[in-house]
């Protein structure tokens, strides 16, 4: 099984499909949108811890920035209803802070606001949540990102494609705006990055 992959970013496509070359074999992989964000350059060094998911028709490479990001995936797959992509949307809408809140505070309406989740799904995934994860250790941990945030960012960075960005060069604008500017709706955004890059 794999669980590291090191080597030179190779491609990216939004929001969450990655290549990773390895001395000349590339491998697939689907990331959080939160860690695809924080992606370094093409070409690149970058590490992702991986969880190697087998099935009988297909093998499923998942990457994450930390063991403690892989363990509550892995976490989340143990309840009944997750799958591996209702548990990336988690990560891909909250922290792993922001997760420890929820959980502790039951908060119904936050985990309803995960793409495919329901309010059955997000019923269990608080009572077996609640057993199964450290909700200290969680909400200790430094994955600061914001769902409304990186929800604006894959959306801009889509709109910027359609109007001819490369996706490296629209994820690396979308995520400077982001940064240098917070709580902007998506169309601000594309307005500035065609701004920056000489547009209207």
């Amino acid at each position: 099984m794999i669980g590291l992959i090191k080597g030179q970013l190779a491609h990216t496509e939004p929001p969450s499909h990655v290549i990773i070359d390895v001395q000349g074999v590339g491998y697939e992989i689907e990331v959080p949108t939160s860690v695809f964000f924080e992606l370094p350059e093409l070409n690149k060094d970058i590490q992702l811890i991986i969880h190697h998911l087998v099935r009988e028709d297909a093998s499923i490479l998942y990457g994450f920035r930390s063991f403690s990001q892989r363990q509550l995936f892995r976490t989340l797959l143990k309840v009944n209803g997750i799958g591996a992509k209702s548990a990336l949307a988690v990560l891909s809408t909250m922290s792993s802070a922001e997760f420890a809140r929820v959980i502790d505070e039951q908060d119904m309406a936050a985990i309803t606001q995960v793409p495919g989740i329901g309010k059955k799904t997000a019923q269990r995934l608080i009572i077996e949540m609640k057993d199964k994860v450290n909700i200290g250790e969680l909400g200790g941990t430094k994955d600061s990102a914001q769902p409304a945030r990186l929800g604006v960012q894959s959306e801009a960075v889509s709109a910027l494609q359609s109007l001819g960005f490369k996706p490296q060069e629209a994820r690396q604008i979308v995520n400077k705006i982001t940064q240098e500017n917070k709580d902007l709706a998506v169309e601000e955004v594309v307005r500035l990055s065609l701004k920056q890059q000489g547009g209207q």
